[in-house]
């Protein structure tokens, strides 16, 4: 309700509007009764006719502010969907990369869709229907009393049976549509991973298991709205069977009364309606007690992220960076990933010396990757601390930070728009000549320029239409175009030939002169043109030197050379003849 705020001037007219409408319904039955019993019974074509005039205007006076009132209703939860979507996705984009690990997209994206639907919903219809029903129960209650509190006390005796089957009724709904909403983002995430990995289902021909598990899902989702039928159908049939009974008191003690000559014809047509006015409101809340409850689960689920700690996070006296000369310094890292329970780092230390270039190798899962997403701060080491020119990266912000720090990852991510667009993502008000530049650094130029639309070129969907060796090249070009101080290349020339990535690296050697690198390498000739290279095994620095050195004295280094690198240039072959190998152990 707080979202409302910015929006109380457009709520507060859509709540007076909505009181101008019920006061004109509460008036109508008055009108009719004085009508019937001054106009017809009389014998009176004036006030029949005076009657009617009035009852059109009131009409005509309830249509323009019941207008009003969903216009202006619409335009407050319309604004309460757009801060709580931009609210939602604002924190997505500050949640540490641990929340991102454990959150299913598609489950994220129904959070920002469908549940935001639900609360906005009830923001603008289900809060002014309460606050109509309620006026609307109140006044028609006490008009009753007013016009006869006996017949009033009898029709009113069934309220308390239909308020008992409403608060059952939401005891049982309200946990089903948690469940619902729960079995809608499973399907999503069943769909959004089937969608992007199209291309590996049609690959292993697993089309019908695919087919099965999101048969599976949506049989899941299907059941719980049926069990919710269930609820509705035996809950709300009862509520019209009291509102009946009331009914039928009316017109037993009514009529006895018209015939008695206690009560006029167009007093008991008055109470009648009146009495349909009492029960409308009731109904009204029996269904907003179904959209309380579906607003309420989506809202849980919705404030479970906006108020999801961040874990990395600006501190409180946190300094810009400034210019950096590029040292970066590991003193005795640990790292543990949220529900793991080993470490994946265990005392790294070493120290990087401004413009070198350090290749880091390493079996699967000895914490490679995990090195170079700490230097940006993805995560923060839980234990020693990572320095930049000396100072501990947890004291400068994150922007400073990562301002200065560049990335290729191995699989890069290319987004809607032009090929310019995502060179320039880092620096979108570089001109022209600076992207074609970094273009040309990163060897992207001359396939860009063979485009029909050369770098107007638009991109698809995570870069559909390129090359993985394309994409790579243009994730290069992104990240040297935001000229930094720190570059960290994630196997970035992974995808490309032999010869692309000869000049590649041709151009790189020149980018790369005073700056600090960082290579996740898998080829051979990436480690060789390293200044240093770091062996890890098992979250430590198991070897640390240049490439000659750590085969004369590294048995996992020439492991790793001999499983891993060997598809490399046939000129490296020599390089790896048993001769130039010591023997597994020695070293």
């Amino acid at each position: 309700m707080a979202y409302l705020g910015p929006y109380r001037r457009t709520a507060i007219g859509a709540f007076f509007s909505l009181v101008v409408v019920s006061l004109a319904s509460l008036a109508s039955p008055r009108l009719l009764q004085w009508g019937i019993d001054d106009g017809i019974q009389a014998a009176d074509a004036r006030i029949v006719v005076y009657s009617a005039l009035a009852l059109v205007g009131l009409a005509a006076g309830r249509g323009i502010f019941a207008f009003l009132q969903g216009y202006w209703s619409e335009v407050a939860s319309q604004g309460v969907a757009f801060d709580l979507r931009n609210a939602i996705y604002g924190k997505l984009q500050r949640l540490s990369f641990s929340y991102h690990d454990q959150a299913q997209t598609g489950k994220l994206m129904t959070r920002v869709t469908s549940d935001v639907e639900q609360v906005r919903t009830f923001v603008g219809i289900g809060v002014l229907q309460l606050a109509s029903a309620l006026t609307l129960l109140l006044g028609s209650a006490a008009v009753l009393l007013y016009m006869n509190w006996q017949l009033a006390l009898g029709a009113l005796s069934v309220i308390p049976a239909i308020f008992a089957v409403l608060a059952l009724f939401i005891v049982r709904i309200r946990p089903r549509f948690k469940v619902i909403q729960q079995r809608l983002g499973t399907l999503n995430t069943v769909l959004q991973e089937n969608l992007a990995g199209v291309r590996v289902v049609r690959a292993f021909a697993t089309e019908p298991a695919e087919s099965a598990r999101y048969r599976a899902a949506n049989q899941a989702l299907l059941v719980e709205w049926l069990a919710q039928i269930k609820v509705f159908a035996t809950s709300f049939p009862l509520i019209f069977f009291f509102a009946n009974l009331g009914t039928l008191v009316v017109f037993w003690y009514g009529g006895n009364k018209v015939i008695a000559g206690e009560l006029s014809v167009g007093a008991l047509v008055a109470f009648n309606l009146y009495l349909a006015l009492l029960l409308m409101p009731i109904f009204i809340l029996g269904g907003l007690a179904a959209n309380l409850s579906r607003a309420g689960a989506s809202a849980e689920r919705l404030f479970e992220i906006i108020d999801a700690d961040i874990e990395v996070r600006d501190r409180a006296d946190a300094q810009p960076l400034g210019q950096i000369e590029g040292r970066v310094s590991f003193d005795a890292v640990h790292f543990r990933y949220v529900g793991a329970e080993k470490e994946v780092l265990s005392g790294v230390s070493f120290v990087v010396e401004p413009g070198e270039t350090v290749a880091i190798l390493g079996l699967t899962g000895s914490g490679k990757s995990t090195v170079i997403n700490l230097i940006p701060r993805f995560y923060d080491v839980t234990g020693g601390a990572v320095r930049i020119d000396g100072r501990d990266i947890r004291d400068v912000t994150l922007d400073s930070l990562r301002t200065q720090i560049g990335i290729v990852h191995q699989d890069p991510i290319l987004f809607s728009g032009s090929i310019r667009d995502n060179i320039a993502f880092g620096r979108p008000d570089a001109p022209d000549a600076e992207v074609e530049s970094a273009a040309r650094a990163a060897q992207a130029h001359d396939f860009i320029a063979a485009l029909p639309e050369g770098y107007a070129t638009p991109v698809g969907e995570r870069g559909v239409g390129l090359s993985g060796g394309q994409r790579q090249r243009i994730a290069i070009a992104r990240a040297i175009l935001v000229d930094p101080r720190i570059l960290i290349f994630d196997d970035s020339t992974s995808a490309v030939d032999t010869e692309t990535e000869s000049r590649i690296q041709a151009a790189l050697d020149q980018l790369l002169a005073g700056r600090t690198a960082f290579v996740i390498a898998q080829r051979l000739s990436t480690v060789i043109g390293a200044d240093r290279i770091l062996v890890l095994e098992d979250g430590r620095v198991a070897a640390n030197g240049s490439h000659d050195q750590l085969l004369a004295e590294s048995a996992l280094y020439c492991d790793i050379v001999a499983s891993q690198l060997m598809e490399d240039l046939p000129t490296q072959a020599s390089l790896l003849e048993p001769a130039a190998l010591p023997p597994h152990g020695e070293g």
